[in-house]
């Protein structure tokens, strides 16, 4: 096992990060779980927990924000928050239109946080725990492309979007266990 070396002003953001991350590891799998049995047609707790999973992501952003200040910008972060918003406003607003718009929002809004997930942990890669992101950041993108295309499928399905969660929160759980590891190696 190698040892990873943080960078100065990078050693108190790193627990934080890997606190952060394992609740959005653990907030993903619950929502994935409650999502799964439910998300055959757009009912109001589905509804609910389609605009509900954005809003975790603002409220993340807002406190991966705070604790990354002394490690560089955090402007991304907080374009991240905006993207989010907007997202969870577009999605209550589509659940009134059926599935296929709920995915094109959806799809939009993993295209656009892929980007800034890249743009935001590329720098961070010095920490040690930022590759799975990387590759998080990358899937992401793809993933949005799939939904928004399976948005004009004869039968579009939610199924898709809740698979998303899943590897995202394997991608949070990795990258607060390399966190853990980067933080002891000081």
């Amino acid at each position: 096992m190698s040892t990873i070396t943080v960078p100065a002003g990078v050693a108190g953001t790193a627990p934080a990060l890997r606190r952060l991350y394992f609740v959005r590891f653990a907030f993903a799998i619950i929502w994935a779980l409650i999502m799964v049995p439910t998300a055959s047609k757009l009912s109001p707790v589905v509804v609910a927990l389609l605009v509900l999973y954005p809003l975790f992501d603002v409220g993340a952003a807002v406190y991966d924000a705070k604790v990354s200040r002394g490690t560089g910008s955090t402007k991304l972060l907080y374009v991240n928050v905006a993207v989010s918003l907007v997202t969870a406003v577009g999605l209550g607003i589509a659940c009134a239109s059926g599935i296929p718009a709920v995915l094109r929002v959806w799809g939009a809004w993993a295209i656009v946080a892929g980007l800034v997930q890249l743009i935001v942990a590329v720098p961070r890669r010095k920490m040690g725990g930022q590759w799975p992101m990387i590759l998080s950041g990358g899937i992401s993108v793809l993933a949005g492309g799939s939904f928004v295309a399976s948005a004009g499928a004869d039968k579009p399905s939610l199924t898709g979007a809740v698979g998303y969660a899943i590897p995202g929160a394997i991608f949070f759980l990795i990258s607060a266990l390399r966190l853990g590891r980067a933080s002891k190696g000081n």
